[in-house]
């Protein structure tokens, strides 16, 4: 099984999301495409205490923190949707994409185009923020449009209080996806999304 972490923009917590589903599920963690330091694998590691894991090295670890696209360039290199291969694992796989669903890799291929080339089942972080609500719904638009299996959506709450019950009620109601978690509660990961 393969689930693709995502978000709705970038620094919304995809990777203490990935910590948390690696050492819950005691899956392995792999982020094909980094730009910039410091490393999120070195971030998952480091978080996860089960002795299970394995975190796979990064197909592609670009200089630069900017678009991969960008960040590629400067590199001077290329990034194909066919170079980027599985990591070979009986074991659950987190994949962590970079920054938003819309962010280009190269100039034909966005992060949304590596859900379906890796057959993975989205879990969609949702940073709440005033403007999350569009950006959210946006983003589940972009899914449903390219037939993406969605198992549900994590708020990151980051303590914030203002009106989140109801920017996450109006998210739910609009897209009929189920919260699998809210972070900054002590509430168990549901057990939908592992069957």
């Amino acid at each position: 099984m393969r689930y693709f972490v995502t978000a709705i923009g970038t620094d919304s917590g995809k990777t203490i999301v990935s910590a948390i589903l690696s050492e819950a599920l005691k899956a392995d963690y792999w982020k094909p495409i980094q730009a910039g330091e410091p490393s999120d694998t070195d971030t998952v590691r480091d978080l996860v205490s089960n002795t299970s894991s394995k975190f796979y090295p990064e197909a592609f670890k670009l200089s630069i923190p900017a678009s991969p696209h960008i960040a590629a360039e400067i590199d001077n290199t290329q990034i194909r949707i066919e170079d980027l291969e599985l990591p070979q694992t009986r074991n659950i796989l987190i994949i962590e994409g970079a920054g938003g669903l819309m962010v280009p890799f190269n100039h034909q291929n966005l992060v949304i185009d590596l859900i379906a080339y890796f057959k993975a089942k989205v879990i969609l972080v949702s940073d709440l923020y005033l403007g999350s609500i569009n950006h959210t719904l946006l983003s589940i638009e972009a899914l449903n449009n390219h037939n993406l299996e969605v198992v549900g959506i994590i708020f990151n709450r980051r303590g914030r209080r203002d009106y989140e019950e109801a920017s996450e009620q109006i998210i739910l109601d609009k897209s009929g996806f189920n919260c699998l978690l809210r972070i900054d509660e002590k509430e168990s990961i549901s057990k939908e999304f592992v069957q």
